[in-house]
């Protein structure tokens, strides 16, 4: 490795992309190629980036394969970033083997933590602490130890772990010192900001009460029955009963929630779980077939009892109710949650993030375009939706990621 693409890269490491593009801006050589790439991507220009990258790799030839493997993790990165979510992982497992092979550790525990924030991304909470896991006790450099502490952070408060997220932070943080690299340190600031942000609200008799996350968590540590409107389901004493697939079920909870310690009529049940202004008998059955649904869900925790007006839930052991709802109004909640990372997304990559259908994400996308919270890039197979994250929120609650159990 000559002087220049030996100082360029350090100049990468330590986030000077500027110094290192001024050393091999004007060179064509595969090492310079890769390092341009990386440079262009730490800038935003991730097509440009991409570009560079591949040319790089076909430089390399099948002789320099810990070259080509390194050229495919920061690809697997570029895609990430991106929000290239569909594609396979086959080039990053394959890239991982051959660094493990070669003795690149370093780089192969760059190449895990960029499939553990992918897991992270999509709510595939298991597999990121998996391979959270067996990154433990590893001699990471700083910089891959910042960025390990950060995921750690995420995947503890997708979990609704204050304590552990802050003791991850911290560490990140003084990895990132160490590293010296001030990209790494702004993102750090931005997560422990996001802390004492408001993560949801909770509605009470005069309106609603904005929580951060750890009263959120110090709720979820109580014996209330709580109805969860940001994950969509009902939580008490630790167990979890997910209803984002069942919503006729989620809204006649929530409604009868949100009327405890009363009850609520049948019209206006009808009306919030059917959308029916004006209901008759083959309503009113299909009401009684639903609610009988959810009285065999909930039956461990609390009774449906039907009255002159309506129905009312009844918690056993006279234990409290509460109704937590995201933090911003509106279905497009979650889609906010995660156009909010400020990174731009394809329709495909938000559908799968989702769990939901493309077509659902497109309707949704056209309305917060009407309303002005979010924005296009170019048009057909290259269209990306950004939007500038709402300030005073924390998104953690709203991604779409079923919790693991306490």
């Amino acid at each position: 490795m000559d002087s220049l693409i030996a100082s360029a890269a350090r100049a990468l490491a330590a986030g000077d992309t500027l110094a290192a593009l001024q050393r091999v801006a004007l060179r064509d050589d595969a090492p310079a190629l890769a390092l341009r790439g990386i440079a262009m991507a730490q800038l935003g220009e991730h097509p440009r980036a991409r570009g560079l990258l591949r040319r790089a790799a076909r430089a390399f030839g099948p002789r320099e394969a810990l070259a080509r493997a390194r050229c495919a993790v920061a690809d697997a990165e570029i895609a990430l970033a991106m929000r290239e979510l569909s594609a396979s992982t086959r080039a990053l497992d394959a890239a991982t083997a051959t660094l493990d092979a070669r003795g690149d550790a370093a780089n192969a525990a760059h190449a895990r933590l960029i499939a553990v924030r992918r897991a992270l991304l999509l709510g595939r909470l298991a597999a990121a602490r998996e391979a959270l896991q067996r990154l433990e006790g590893a001699a990471l450099p700083p910089a891959h130890a910042a960025i390990a502490g950060l995921a750690a952070a995420e995947l503890s408060l997708r979990m609704m772990r204050s304590g552990p997220a802050r003791a991850a932070l911290a560490q990140a943080a003084g990895a990132a010192a160490r590293a010296r690299n001030p990209l790494l340190l702004a993102e750090i600031e931005a997560a422990q900001a996001r802390l004492a942000q408001p993560a949801a609200r909770r509605l009470t008799a005069s309106g609603s009460r904005p929580l951060p996350l750890a009263e959120v968590e110090a709720l979820f540590a109580t014996d209330a029955l709580v109805v969860d409107g940001c994950r969509r389901g009902l939580r008490m004493a630790g167990a979890w009963v997910p209803l984002a697939r069942r919503p006729v079920l989620f809204t006649l909870l929530h409604a009868l929630a949100a009327a405890w310690p009363g009850d609520i009529a049948r019209d206006a049940l009808i009306a919030a779980a059917f959308r029916m202004r004006h209901p008759d008998e083959t309503h009113r059955a299909r009401l009684r077939v639903e609610l009988g649904r959810l009285r065999a869900l909930a039956r461990p925790w609390a009774a449906i009892e039907a009255t002159p007006g309506g129905y009312r839930l009844l918690p056993h052991d006279a234990r409290e109710v509460a109704v937590l709802v995201p933090p911003i109004d509106g279905h497009q909640a979650a889609l906010l949650a995660l156009l909010s990372d400020g990174a731009a997304w394809s329709t495909a990559a938000l559908a799968l993030a989702l769990d939901t259908s493309q077509r659902s994400v497109q309707r949704a996308l056209a309305e917060l375009e009407a309303d002005g919270r979010a924005q296009s890039r170019s048009h057909g197979r290259t269209r990306r939706w950004i939007a500038a994250p709402p300030p005073g929120f924390a998104t953690t609650l709203l991604l779409p990621a079923v919790p693991a159990p306490a």
